[in-house]
């Protein structure tokens, strides 16, 4: 088996499974390009508008239980209380464990690695019972999608979607000389500053903070609709908050008016040349090292230039390209991408899919819990720390233990082929036990790193 299979299947998947280094070597980059195809989820599980309105249901009911403690239909929504609550949380649970599943088990890992590269460079937190909701359907509703179109199209749709106008605010951000910014209701400048500094442009791209207040005005007015009061879900464009007037950003005059004026806005962002580097830095960075070379950016960011932003395009470059296919392993997993690549590797899967989540906890890297805009960290010294890699080595021990029947050495050579060094070939070879030979090899340089 090639070293460019393993590097095929380790670097740009989620890790080797069982008799994937054989597919791979037939044609590593090919193997990688077909896998750059729309992924697919459990269509049974709900959607964003289906939770809202759930959501919106129990607040009601505990407001009117609130008001007439006593009443009947107060009694009646107390026995709902706990099922609803149960529901909203345990379609949270559900939501995320699929998303990991899938990417397990996926033969197309290339894609489910992409899905959490953007929906960390979008991240939301589940902070507050709406986030909680809403934070898993972002990446489903509105990354997914988009993955291998244009990327202004990925960013409308995000800027479009409840979980983002929630987390930053917008959907309570109004022009002080609009109807409802009149009475009271103000501007928050939050989504139109992370969409310049995060997700497009980025920091010291050449806007100023006078962008900023114009970008957050243009979007006045995108909000999330209310479902016992408005009669829809979703989105929801507030006309009487939106800013009037014209607006000039970059140096360019937006005289559209209502919500046309900030899609306008934000395709002039998506489609700005300094986000062709930013967001091509940001993907070399993720797939190939923390420090990129300058000459993988500058392939990148031409083809992101000659192509509108075709993300697949941009992903082809990058596949491509001779700088990705070093020998040297340079990206030290994250907590998501060592618990996924393990799974995959051991072909284990726990009793509960909920255990998904307590794994991940353990180590550091909850679903959705960032904390940030930024999202988690995406280089090696977010995530090597001695008591990181300690936790790494006991989860590694225990996922070992219920493995055991597995040959360790044969197990090494289908995730690893020859690319395993003498002192870790080793250690795993004259290990007291299978288990501890498998977490020899688990937490090896060779798997802990990509």
């Amino acid at each position: 088996m090639s070293s460019d299979a393993v590097i095929a299947v380790n670097r740009f998947g989620m890790g080797a499974r069982k008799g994937e280094l054989e597919k791979a070597s037939r044609d590593p980059v090919q193997y990688l390009i077909d896998q750059l195809q729309p992924i697919s989820f459990n269509e049974k599980l709900p959607n964003s508008d289906q939770l809202s309105i759930h959501l919106a249901n129990y607040q009601q009911q505990k407001r009117l239980m609130k008001k007439e403690p006593e009443s009947e239909q107060a009694k009646d929504f107390a026995k709902q209380q706990k099922q609803i609550r149960r529901y909203l949380g345990g379609n949270f649970k559900a939501l995320c464990c699929d998303t990991l599943f899938r990417s397990i088990h996926s033969e197309q890992s290339l894609a489910w690695r992409l899905l959490d590269f953007w929906s960390n460079h979008f991240s939301v937190t589940t902070q507050g019972q709406m986030m909680r909701v809403l934070a898993p359907t972002l990446e489903r509703e509105a990354i997914a999608p988009h993955m291998f179109g244009h990327f202004h199209d990925m960013v409308l749709a995000v800027m479009h979607h409840p979980a983002m106008l929630v987390y930053l605010n917008n959907d309570k951000s109004f022009g002080p000389n609009s109807k409802i910014g009149k009475r009271g209701k103000g501007l928050n400048e939050n989504l139109g500053r992370e969409l310049m500094e995060l997700h497009t442009m980025g920091v010291g791209s050449g806007y100023t903070q006078a962008d900023v207040i114009e970008m957050a005005k243009g979007i006045t007015g995108w909000s999330v609709a209310r479902p016992q009061r408005d009669d829809t879900t979703g989105f929801m464009f507030r006309a009487n908050g939106h800013e009037p007037g014209h607006r000039v950003l970059l140096g360019k005059t937006y005289r559209q008016g209502g919500e046309t004026q900030g899609i306008a806005m934000i395709k002039a962002v998506a489609r700005h040349p300094a986000t062709a580097k930013h967001v091509s830095t940001q993907l070399a960075r993720h797939f190939v090292s923390d420090n990129p070379p300058e000459s993988l950016i500058k392939k990148m960011t031409d083809r992101w230039k000659a192509t509108d932003g075709n993300l697949k395009e941009v992903m082809i470059t990058l596949i491509k390209s001779d700088e990705a296919w070093h020998q040297e392993r340079q990206k030290f997993k994250s907590p998501r991408e060592y618990v996924i690549s393990t799974c995959r590797a051991l072909n284990f899967q726990p009793k509960k899919q909920q255990a998904f989540l307590w794994f991940l906890k353990s180590l550091g890297q909850s679903p959705f819990q960032a904390n940030s805009p930024k999202g988690y960290g995406d280089i090696e010294a977010d995530w090597n720390g001695p008591s990181a890699v300690m936790s790494r080595a006991n989860w590694s021990a225990q996922i070992a233990k219920s493995r055991g029947f597995l040959d360790p050495v044969y197990t090494m050579r289908q995730l690893l082929g020859e690319q395993v060094s003498n002192t870790t070939e080793l250690a795993v070879k004259r290990a007291e036990s299978r288990p501890q030979a498998l977490t020899l090899m688990l937490m090896s340089p060779e798997f802990l790193r990509r």
